[in-house]
Parts: C-alpha cells; sequence; structure tokens
C-alpha cells in the first residue's frame, strides 16, 4: 500500500526551540523544491494504493536518499546520522516519536522502484525548474563520461578464480539445504589460490619469459575451472530432480540457490571460452565478460593516459544554462560520441518544447553531417569542432568570437562531471548491473541538481 506523505508531527516535536528544528537555506529551498506533487506521480502510477503492507512516506523516502547521494552516505550510515539529527529527522518529515525507516527498507524500495521513477524525478524537477523560469533551455552543452563498476581489475586468472569461488559457495549452500546430497564435488579453491600467487610473483620480473609462465599458470588454472564446471552441472541436475519430486515442500531461498548456480555456471563457462581464446593469441574479443558479478559492465576506451580503459558504464550528460543537468542515459557498450549527439538535441527538443539556440560540444562529436543536422534542427550557433585537420577557412571561422565563447562554456563542463564524480558518486557505482547502475546515476544527478537549485535562489 501506498503512503505518499506522514501524518502530522506530534506534540513533542511542537515542542522544540525553533533554533532547534529550523532547517539551513540548503535543506530548507531543497524542502520546498520536493514538495511539489508532480514527485508524487512516479510512484502512484507504480505502486497499488489500498492492498499491501504500507511502505514508507515517499516524502521521507525523496529526502532521505537526497541526503545519501548529497554526502556520499551508505544506507547503514544514513539511518544512524539521520537518527541522531533532529533537523535531519525534520528535513525527513520523521517524528521523535517514530523509528527512522531501516537500511534494508531504502534498498528494496529503491530495487523496486528502479530506474524508471529516478528518471521521471529527474524530469519532473528540469520541468519545474523551466515553469519557475530558472532554466529557459536556450543553450546545450553535450559530453560523456564513464562510471565505473564497483569490481576488481579483471584478468582471466582473476575472473576463474571468482567463478570458481562462487560455484563452490553455492554449491555448498544447495548441499547444506538437503538438495543434491549424492552428488560429488570437490572444493578447489586452495589449489586456485596458490596459482594466483605463482602469478604475483612471476609477474614481478616483468620478462617475456615471465609473460609465458602466466600464460602456463592461467592454463592450469583454465583447466581447473572446467573440472568445476563440470561438477557443478551434475549438482545441478540431480538438484532440480530433487526440486521435481518434492515440489512445493522446498522453500523458495533454495530454489533460489539452484537458479543462481546455474546463472553462475553459464557466466563462468563464457570467462572459460574467452581465456581460451587470449591463450590461443586473439586479444581482441566483443563484448568481453570482465566480471562475474557485474556482467553487463564492459571495458571502454576512453584514451586517457592514467587509465587507458575503464570497466564499467559510459553516460551520456546534457548540460544547460547555470550547469543543471537536463538529461543522462547510461548506455550500454561504447557507442562513438558522434551518434549521440542528434538524439541530445532531440531529446532537448522535447523538454522545452523548442531546440536550443546554442549547441556545444566536444571534438569526438564534430563532423560535417551533425553539424549541418543541427542547424536543421533550428539551432543557431553549433560550436562543434571537427575531427581531423581544419583548412583555413574553418579555422576562421572557429576564431569567431561567439565559437569561442561556446567552446569556453564547454569547457566548463569537465568541472560539472568531475564534481560529479568527486561529491555525488559518479566515479564508480556501488549498484550492480545496467539498471542498478542506472538508478544510481540517476540519483546522484537528481542530487546535484536539487543543491544547484538550491544554492541559486
Amino acid at each position: 500500500m501506498l503512503r505518499l506523505k506522514d501524518p502530522q508531527l506530534t506534540l513533542w516535536d511542537a515542542l522544540l526551540p525553533a533554533e532547534v528544528i529550523e532547517l539551513n537555506p540548503e535543506l530548507a529551498r531543497v524542502d520546498e523544491l520536493l514538495d511539489d506533487d508532480r514527485f508524487m506521480a512516479p510512484f502512484i502510477s507504480r505502486f497499488e494504493a489500498r492492498l499491501g503492507r504500507p511502505t514508507i512516506p515517499i516524502e521521507t523516502y525523496l529526502r532521505m536518499m537526497y541526503l545519501k547521494h548529497r554526502y556520499g552516505l551508505g544506507y547503514e550510515v544514513l539511518v544512524q546520522e539521520v537518527n541522531d539529527s533532529i533537523k535531519w529527522r525534520r528535513f525527513c518529515r520523521i517524528p521523535l516519536t517514530q523509528k527512522v525507516p531501516h537500511a534494508t527498507t531504502l534498498i528494496k524500495l529503491t530495487k523496486r522502484c528502479g530506474p524508471g521513477v529516478v528518471e521521471e524525478l529527474n524530469k519532473a524537477l528540469v520541468q519545474e525548474a523551466r515553469e519557475k523560469k530558472i532554466i529557459r533551455g536556450r543553450k546545450l552543452q553535450v559530453d560523456t563520461t564513464v562510471v565505473e563498476a564497483n569490481i576488481h581489475h579483471p584478468t582471466d586468472a582473476s575472473l576463474l578464480a571468482d567463478g570458481v569461488r562462487v560455484i563452490t559457495r553455492t554449491v555448498k549452500k544447495i548441499q547444506e539445504a538437503g538438495l543434491a546430497i549424492a552428488g560429488t564435488f570437490h572444493n578447489r579453491q586452495r589449489s586456485i589460490k596458490k596459482r594466483i600467487y605463482e602469478i604475483n610473483k612471476v609477474l614481478k620480473r616483468r620478462s617475456n619469459e615471465a609473460y609465458q609462465e602466466v600464460r602456463e599458470i592461467t592454463g592450469a588454472i583454465l583447466k581447473t575451472t572446467r573440472k568445476v564446471i563440470a561438477e557443478a552441472t551434475s549438482i545441478v541436475r540431480e538438484a532440480k530432480d530433487t526440486l521435481q519430486q518434492q515440489g512445493d515442500q522446498v522453500k523458495g531461498k533454495t530454489r533460489a540457490l539452484v537458479q543462481t548456480l546455474e546463472e553462475t555456471i553459464s557466466r563462468t563457462e563464457k570467462i572459460v571460452t574467452q581465456t581460451a581464446a587470449v591463450q590461443e593469441g586473439n586479444l581482441h574479443l566483443p563484448d568481453r565478460l570482465v566480471s562475474i558479478f557485474d556482467p553487463d559492465a564492459l571495458p571502454i576506451k576512453r584514451g586517457k593516459a592514467n587509465a587507458p580503459v575503464e570497466f564499467g558504464y559510459k553516460v551520456l550528460l546534457q548540460e544547460a544554462e547555470h550547469k543543471i543537468i537536463t538529461g543522462y542515459k547510461v548506455l550500454r557498450g561504447n557507442p562513438a560520441d558522434d551518434t549521440l549527439l542528434l538524439g541530445a538535441v532531440e531529446d532537448h527538443t522535447e523538454t522545452f518544447k523548442h531546440p536550443p539556440r546554442a549547441l556545444a560540444a566536444d571534438r569526438g562529436f564534430g563532423g560535417s553531417k551533425n553539424e549541418t543536422s543541427c542547424h536543421q534542427f533550428g539551432v543557431k550557433q553549433v560550436s562543434l569542432p571537427p575531427k581531423g585537420k581544419i583548412s583555413k577557412a574553418r579555422k576562421a571561422y572557429q576564431s569567431q568570437s561567439w565559437f569561442k565563447r561556446l567552446q569556453r562554456w564547454r569547457a566548463g563542463g569537465e568541472a560539472t562531471i568531475s564534481l560529479l564524480k568527486r561529491k555525488y558518486g559518479l566515479r564508480r557505482s556501488l549498484s550492480r548491473g545496467y539498471e542498478g547502475t542506472t538508478t544510481w546515476v540517476g540519483y546522484g544527478i537528481l542530487a546535484y541538481n536539487l543543491h544547484r537549485l538550491a544554492t541559486m535562489v
């Protein structure tokens, strides 16, 4: 059952002195922005209003998620801090006589809402700022960045070790639950761990012979992993037979364990296949799996000296005047920047009901077709440096004051991306999978925009 707001504050809250409960200007302004009923609409359309267990008040949930991403807090720390602060309780609209929602409640609600809700919340905030004429959508800046997945640096050996570890752990839980007791499964984690240590020692030599030795050790790990997969597959077959015989007597958690084991075996088999290809000398593998735990994450080359390859998700950001993020999109894979520009202009036009007057982007978005298409969309000033060597006429065109001014404004967008990474969690997503990362990015941008709008007035 959906609960949008909490009842009125209690007598104890009314007796507190004003100095104790008065919010600072930022929180007071954010509280005012979130009071708009349009922020309730995404939840109303997805929750049953009359049936089921009552949710926590949505107004409380939104304000707690703002504090979480504004200050980079974990769920447990967030609950503790809100519980200990009268002002934060007041901001989240939690009476003194009530408990702060538990961390697991916030986690479950966030997963249930998914990326669709937070996307609608961001659109509602942009529309509110547009109606109040804080932003008018006259300028548009487009850029991309990478949000790293919360994984270790992937190597063939470490990925195989991860697969074996998860398979072994899951098989043990299945057998403890009374399924596949007669099945034979050997724990080979110790053997693989020893070989991982051998690789670390060999790599210290930094020679061509060391590289060959690493490949030999990786081959031994690959052979062991295949044995583990074969034994685990037989465990799955036996467990499924037992589930079919016992029927409804088996708990849902036990069934979920069997499904988890199947998925892990499938992912580990893919890692085995790509490792075997690398062993044969094929180093260019499309859609390479870089994590057992986050299968949607991909290696993305950005050409940076300090990080040639980043592992995670590419994100497109659209920024209007006053450094407000008006649109974002978490992408699958690593599409070229120049294929994303026209879609961003269309999204901007749909949001503001008119095309931007001026557009700025870096060289990655350049191209004569993109520039021509932007003009056809109605963009009057397009500051888009082309790729490659430019002619004298083009150089003179780019020397115009409006072109340079828009490029200077575009350079300020790098500071916005840096701020999002340092303060709002976009450096690394602690939620797994494409949907989890999209939700994480959405709440980070929502917190950034709320703080930005709160400090503007």
